[in-house]
């Protein structure tokens, strides 16, 4: 069996035959035939916030670039670990300690290199969010982990009156089929979600969409034990922040596409 070291580089066939507007319409080309050129036109004039870039913001990420897109600005200060290997899209051995903000980047550029794609390498949080002007977005992503800089985004983000999608708990959960879209307020079985409730409220907002799933969460495992401590590290796997970030992803490109449709129907 050869190692990965050892396997021979990929052949790569010259593009000589395709000049950038084939191509440019062969990358699209699926996606127009679902949504229609006036859905595809709308995404690609679109502009995007995501805040958080672990594993639910990465895969969000990505899906957006990967509809067209315009503009996506993406947010985090975290660099890459190996403990995020086994869940987070950037996370490779090869870019282990590298800025999240870095990689993401560079694997929208490599998907649409036509996109404008910024990133801010920072912790957004009540001490730094007046860098960021929301209102130039269409949409915001909230994949943070932190409650007071989920907080802060959520709060700026309805005094702007843009719309944003926010991200509930997907640790300790193993079903991705009970992800939903629905507003905070009808949540279930997620701890996040209840204190976000409680903080919201207290701040005069009354409504808020999310991805959350009801499921019961388990007990992680510490040496080879469940336990139940307030502060230990959750459990997760590959798929359960991939598919709440395709969830998010999906609420947002679907809206645009809705909305840029609705006044011909």
């Amino acid at each position: 069996m050869l190692s990965p070291n050892s396997l021979p580089p990929p052949t790569i066939l010259p593009n000589t035959a395709y000049d950038q507007i084939t191509m440019d319409l062969e990358s699209s080309d699926r996606t127009r035939r679902l949504i229609g050129p006036d859905g595809l036109a709308a995404i690609e004039k679109s502009s995007i916030l995501v805040v958080g870039v672990g594993g639910v913001g990465s895969c969000a990420a990505e899906a957006l670039a990967r509809a067209g897109v315009g503009h996506i600005t993406v947010i985090d200060d975290d660099v890459v670990s190996r403990s995020n290997i086994n869940r987070q899209l950037i996370a490779l051995e090869s870019t282990l300690g590298r800025f999240k903000t870095d990689v993401i980047r560079e694997r929208l550029l490599d998907i649409n290199p036509q996109a404008q794609i910024d990133a801010l390498t920072m912790r957004y949080s009540p001490d730094t969010s007046d860098k960021v002007i929301l209102k130039s977005y269409d949409f915001v992503l909230d994949a943070i982990d932190t409650v007071s800089c989920k907080i802060e985004l959520i709060v700026r983000a309805s005094a702007d009156s843009v719309p944003i999608i926010s991200a509930m708990g997907t640790g300790n959960k193993t079903d991705p089929s009970q992800f939903a879209v629905t507003d905070i307020f009808a949540t279930d079985q997620c701890h996040l979600a209840r204190i976000m409730r409680k903080k919201l409220r207290k701040k005069g907002i009354n409504k808020l969409t999310v991805v959350y799933s009801p499921e019961p969460p388990s007990l992680p495992f510490e040496d080879g034990n469940s336990v139940r401590e307030r502060h230990q590290i959750a459990g997760t796997i590959s798929f359960m922040p991939a598919a709440a970030g395709l969830l998010m992803a999906a609420h947002v490109l679907n809206t645009i596409v809705k909305t840029s449709t609705s006044g011909r129907r």
